[in-house]
C-alpha cells in the first residue's frame, strides 16, 4: 500500500517553499526485522544491496552518504531492530533543506513489516521520491535480505 497524504500548511527555509506532504509506504520483507535494519544501516550492506557507493556511521549524530553522494543525512534515532530516524537530504535539492525519513520495522509471521514515513522534501519532489523508494530500495533490498 502506498499512499501520499496532502496538506495545505507550507514550510519557508532559506526560501525555499517546502509543504507538509508525507510520503507514506509500507513494505514486507522476508527477513526478520534485525536483517533489515543492518542492511539500512551498515555501509557494506547498503551498498551491496543498492550497487552504489555508501558510508554509513551507524549511530545517533553518525552521517549517511548514500548512492554515491546524491543522498546525504544523519542518524537522528535508532532503535535496533525497530527503527530508524534520519535527517535525509539529496543532492539536487537546494542547499540546507533537509527531510525527515523514518522506517518502522515490525516482525510479523512472514518476516518483517516496514512503514516508512518521508516527510519535509521539497515541493514538486514527492512523485520521484515515491517512485525512488520503490525502485531503489525496497525491490533490491527485498532480493538482498531474502
Amino acid at each position: 500500500m502506498v499512499t501520499t497524504l496532502n496538506h495545505s500548511v507550507k514550510y519557508y527555509n532559506s526560501g525555499a517553499s517546502m509543504s507538509a506532504k508525507t510520503i507514506h509506504q509500507e513494505v514486507m520483507f522476508k527477513a526478520p526485522p534485525a536483517k533489515v535494519y543492518d542492511a539500512l544501516l551498515n555501509s557494506k550492506s547498503f551498498a551491496a544491496f543498492t550497487g552504489a557507493p555508501a558510508t554509513i556511521d551507524a549511530k545517533i549524530g553518525g552521517a549517511l552518504n548514500a548512492f554515491g553522494g546524491m543522498i546525504t543525512g544523519v542518524n537522528v534515532e535508532l532503535v535496533p531492530g525497530k527503527r530508524i530516524v534520519q535527517a535525509w537530504r539529496a543532492g539536487n535539492w537546494p542547499e540546507g533543506i533537509h527531510s525527515i525519513v523514518k522506517f518502522e520495522l515490525a516482525e510479523v509471521s512472514s518476516g518483517t513489516k516496514l512503514v516508512l514515513d518521508h516527510s519535509g522534501a521539497p515541493d514538486g519532489s514527492e512523485q520521484m521520491l515515491e517512485g525512488g523508494w520503490h525502485k531503489m530500495y525496497w525491490e533490491p533490498l527485498a532480493k538482498f535480505v531474502a
